[in-house]
């Protein structure tokens, strides 16, 4: 049994170093169906399940200030390319369809609740909230709204199971559909001469990371989170949502939107640092997480399944409504469900011209994923 905080914290760091290598240098199989980040939960969760980690608060408390300082910066880095005069001039409709996808997943995953909450743990609502934010922006959105609300560690498993198939599901669905696309854009009598005008003008210069740019994006996001958890905790408290943690979020988000309309937004390597700041707070979660009631499983898949036919079911109606091109449903879709490394792909399986509208839609949905899921998760609550 590891009881010496440090060593916990290097094998967290040593086993997110070789999930990212294996997965972006051998080309195996099972990264496409089993993305790296889901294999550091299951690992650490199997982990501890074993009894490997100690759980006294001398061993799990280094781990999880290093992850309150983390986090933050996680999603300050994330939003390093969200330039809001570029969003904008993607245009009235293409913006209202991704927006019309995120509502139908907040709406579907309130209603699935209401209809199983009494089938499920009596604090799922934080898991479906932490879910949604997940679906309605990436990865980090969901461990953001599991920090804010404490979701009991051993039920949010299920969340994470959840999304990985609903999303592995998904995207298969979206990859198939362009095979569909004109006869789709002929039903719903799409006009897609509009898109034209966005192909090719929404692509970024591409820097090369150097020492210069990882200090940048290394301390200085590292500066940005510790002082905003400085000012949160300053901040006034207000229920189970509103906290420090809740205001640190707020206020590196702000910040970071900030910065992506300056040159520091174009600073080589945030993404790719951020990545590397989510794997190890995902180690941290999963190192809480027990398997021991991972029959309840199943009941979590159901519910996320429901929401997605709810979603399609709703963007199907719009686009017939709205005459809105197979394009943009399935890019801001996959843009909600996926995030920022599937919405260019499937934009780019469409038009490779458009790929920048779908790294957009993801960028949009990066911002608002954590407080769509906070507020959808003090709805389920109050139900």
């Amino acid at each position: 049994m590891i009881t010496d905080g440090l060593l916990m914290l290097g094998v967290l760091l040593a086993l997110s170093c070789a999930l990212i290598v294996l997965e972006r240098t051998t080309g195996w199989k099972l990264f496409k169906f089993v993305p790296g980040m889901v294999l550091m939960y299951l690992l650490c969760a199997t982990l501890n399940s074993l009894g490997v980690f100690g759980q006294d608060d001398a061993t799990r408390e280094p781990i999880a200030q290093v992850k309150d300082v983390l986090l933050p910066a996680m999603i300050f880095l994330f939003l390093f390319g969200c330039d809001l005069r570029k969003i904008i001039r993607l245009g009235p409709k293409l913006l209202l369809t991704f927006f019309v996808a995120s509502l139908s997943l907040s709406v579907g995953m309130v209603v699935v609740y209401l209809l199983f909450q009494g089938a499920v743990h009596s604090e799922a609502w934080k898991v479906f909230g932490a879910l949604l934010a997940s679906w309605t922006g990436g990865s980090a959105n969901m461990v953001a709204v599991q920090d804010i609300l404490q979701a009991p560690e051993n039920i949010f498993g299920y969340a994470l199971i959840t999304d990985t198939i609903g999303y592995s599901v998904w995207l298969m669905l979206m990859f198939a559909s362009v095979a569909v696309s004109p006869r789709f854009d002929k039903w719903t009598k799409a006009n897609t001469g509009y898109l034209d005008t966005h192909a090719g003008e929404l692509e970024d210069e591409k820097h090369p990371v150097t020492v210069s740019s990882l200090s940048i994006v290394v301390f200085g996001s590292i500066f940005v989170s510790t002082l905003s958890i400085w000012i949160g905790s300053l901040l006034p408290e207000w229920g189970a949502v509103v906290n420090g943690t809740t205001w640190s979020i707020l206020i590196v988000s702000l910040l970071g939107l900030v910065v992506a309309v300056t040159p520091l937004g174009r600073t080589a390597g945030s993404g790719e640092v951020a990545t590397l700041m989510l794997f190890v707070v995902i180690g941290q979660i999963a190192s809480g997480s027990d398997f021991s009631a991972i029959t309840q499983a199943p009941i979590y898949l159901l519910m996320g399944a429901l929401v997605l036919i709810f979603h399609a079911g709703v963007m199907v109606l719009y686009a017939k409504l709205t005459k809105t091109e197979l394009f943009s449903l399935a890019v801001a879709s996959t843009a909600n469900v996926g995030g920022i490394a599937s919405a260019p792909v499937v934009a780019a399986a469409f038009n490779k011209q458009l790929v920048p509208v779908g790294v957009l839609y993801a960028l949009i949905g990066s911002f608002m994923g954590t407080f769509v899921g906070l507020l959808a998760a003090q709805i389920m609550s109050a139900l």
